[in-house]
This record gives C-alpha cells, structure tokens and sequence, in this order.
C-alpha cells in the first residue's frame, strides 16, 4: 500500500480499509508536530518517517503511532514506535514519554481524522 501524506482529512473509514489491507485492525502512522501532517499506511514507522523527511519535516518533530479505527477516540492512539527512541533527546522508550508531545500528536489526529 502506498503511503499517504494527509494534510487536509481523511476518514475514520478509509482508515479501516487500510488497516484490513495491512495489519487487521491497525494502521501505522508518523505525525510532524510542527507542520501538524500525518504520514499513514507505510509498512514501518520508518518508511513513513523517510516520506515526511524528503519533503521537509525535521526528525524532532517526527512521532511514530498506530492508529486502531475501531476503538474509541480515547483509545484509538498507540504511542508505540521504534522511531520515538530517541534517548539524545530525552524518549528513552518507544513510548512518547513527552505528555505535551502526546496531547499535541492527539490533537493533530483528530483534526485530520472525520468521524
């Protein structure tokens, strides 16, 4: 599956077809903080986070996710990725550790995801 750059919307549908094309019931995702964009769908965290790099994103603002459209919106985000370890800048764990990095990662989610 080609990975999509969403800087508008995409729906919480599209998201499940994605996810039963790959992994089930999850898709991967990478968010840039800063630019407030998402990069979805790619097989690996990494992947994502290369797309957003070539196109101008700075791998501090680089958070990786899963995203499980099925569950509720309180739920639905997995901050779990390899890409968040970052022990240089103070995520020693695959878990963003940051509180204020996953309140802005939920927010970006949910402005780009409708329903």
């Amino acid at each position: 599956m080609e990975i999509k750059v969403i800087r508008e919307t995409v729906t919480r549908e599209e998201l499940r077809e994605m996810a039963k094309q790959q992994f089930g019931d999850m898709v991967k995702a990478v968010v840039d903080v800063e630019q407030g964009t998402m990069a979805i769908a790619g097989e690996l965290h990494s992947d994502e986070e290369a797309i957003l790099l070539d196109q101008g994103s700075l791998q501090k603002n680089l958070w990786g996710i899963n995203l499980y459209p099925d569950k509720p919106f309180e739920e639905w985000i997995e901050f779990d990725s390899m890409i968040n370890v970052r022990p240089s800048w103070g995520n020693r764990s695959r878990y963003v550790e940051s509180a204020e990095i996953r309140e802005s990662v939920t927010r970006i989610v949910h402005r780009l995801v409708e329903g």
